[in-house]
């Protein structure tokens, strides 16, 4: 076998289909687009735009609040924790959020780390982070560890 030899699998690659390139190509004349109107012009962009009906975006009824500079929270459950200490990517004796993020257990902090009380949690573990449920810091307390929460001014 030589290189000028090799050649791709038949119907592997599929030639694109060129419009408007005359009556012989099948897309020839008007290039699919059919007769006048807006849609058949060139530089026309109409997304959502329903004929002069109003559109199902502005028909929906909007509801609610979205704050423009609320704080988004890296979360994490506590039997993930427990399955990093377990395989010795944590040391329970102190986690913060650096560490969780060190150990690849999280990608980044974003505005702070919160810690869920899913799964089940048996380290004696001293945690520091921004934020945790009720029911994780009772977790650890119970497993015999401590989880301390930052204040919102030592976070910033």
């Amino acid at each position: 076998m030589k290189l000028h030899e090799l050649s791709d699998n038949p119907g592997a690659s599929k030639k694109r289909m060129r419009v408007a390139r005359g009556p012989g190509s099948g897309k020839g004349k008007m290039g699919g687009r059919g007769i006048k109107g807006q849609k058949s012009r060139s530089g026309v962009s109409i997304n959502g735009y329903e004929g002069g009906q109003m559109p199902l975006y502005q028909r929906l009824p909007k509801r609610g609040f979205n704050k423009p500079n609320r704080k988004a929270f890296a979360v994490v459950n506590l039997g993930l924790i427990q399955k990093f200490i377990d395989l010795g990517k944590l040391d329970a004796a102190s986690i913060t959020e650096d560490t969780l993020v060190a150990s690849g257990l999280l990608r980044r902090k974003k505005d702070g780390v919160r810690v869920l009380a899913k799964g089940e949690f048996t380290a004696k573990a001293t945690i520091s982070v921004t934020g945790a449920s009720a029911a994780a810091v009772e977790a650890v307390a119970k497993a015999g560890g401590a989880l301390t929460v930052a204040t919102a001014a030592a976070a910033e």
